[in-house]
């Protein structure tokens, strides 16, 4: 049987498409079957996979208003083992089509119901927010992996995530766990960087991933591409990472 996991923060910026592109990437390059869902209207996981957003017809979207099953939405990508579920601007009306429909919090999970023995693991992109598209996400999901800048605002909005996740936990999803905290673009040679991985650690101890996704320039000119790091260089520290922090994931699985 598949596991689940959302990448999420409700804060922009941090790491999280990156993550959910190059995590799902070095999955498959380890022969792990993966499925990547983009759920942000923005799209940047499905652009970043070398998809043209204008050519998507059938995505997300659909999957959620039920109006298409997830093998119909399914894409094959360039990357070895990995497929994605692509994402549309159109996704951003989602949550105002939602309101009214009953279980809205449920669409995804039942969605994903017939394909999830189908794959090792299927990745969640979330929006950067809390709103019915993430909840919708957290419901479907056996695990959320939280990204985490290396930056001085790194633990605000923190708490909101967590007790978000604590009454997914409680109404919708008595399973969800977290897979765990991952500090992202980190660089060894601000002060800052340092501060932030300690109070991290103090505070989350065993729930901070071992792996630490560096600050690297071939990880930020990657999506420009359209390609994974792991594509795009797979030498390069980002590439190293990413695989690093799938090896872990994967143990964790065990």
């Amino acid at each position: 049987m598949g596991k689940i996991i959302s990448i999420a923060n409700q804060k922009g910026g941090v790491g999280k498409t990156t993550t959910a592109v190059n995590l799902a990437a070095a999955l498959g390059v380890l022969e792990k079957k993966v499925l990547l869902i983009d759920a942000d209207p923005q799209a940047n996981a499905t652009s970043g996979l070398g998809i043209d957003i204008e050519t998507v017809e059938i995505g997300t979207y659909q999957l959620l208003e039920h109006t298409k099953n997830a093998e119909e939405a399914i894409m094959e990508t360039d990357s070895p083992n990995l497929e994605l579920i692509p994402s549309h601007i159109d996704l951003v009306a989602i949550e105002l089509e939602l309101v009214d429909m009953e279980r809205r919090e449920y669409m995804l999970k039942e969605a994903l119901m017939p394909i999830k023995s189908k794959f090792d693991y299927i990745l969640i992109d979330c929006a950067p927010s809390l709103g019915l598209l993430t909840l919708n996400a957290l419901t479907a999901s056996d695990s959320v992996l939280i990204p985490i800048q290396c930056e001085y605002f790194a633990l605000e909005g923190l708490g909101k995530l967590l007790n978000t996740i604590k009454s997914v936990q409680k109404i919708h999803n008595q399973q969800l766990s977290i897979e765990g905290l991952l500090l992202t673009m980190y660089d060894s040679r601000l002060r800052l960087s340092n501060q932030v991985v300690e109070e991290v650690k103090k505070h989350f101890n065993d729930m901070v991933f071992e792996t630490i996704i560096q600050r690297n320039v071939r990880l930020s000119e990657a999506p420009s591409y359209g390609e994974s790091i792991i594509k795009y260089d797979a030498a390069s520290k980002g590439a190293n990472n990413y695989l690093s922090l799938a090896e872990e994931i994967i143990k964790k699985s065990k």
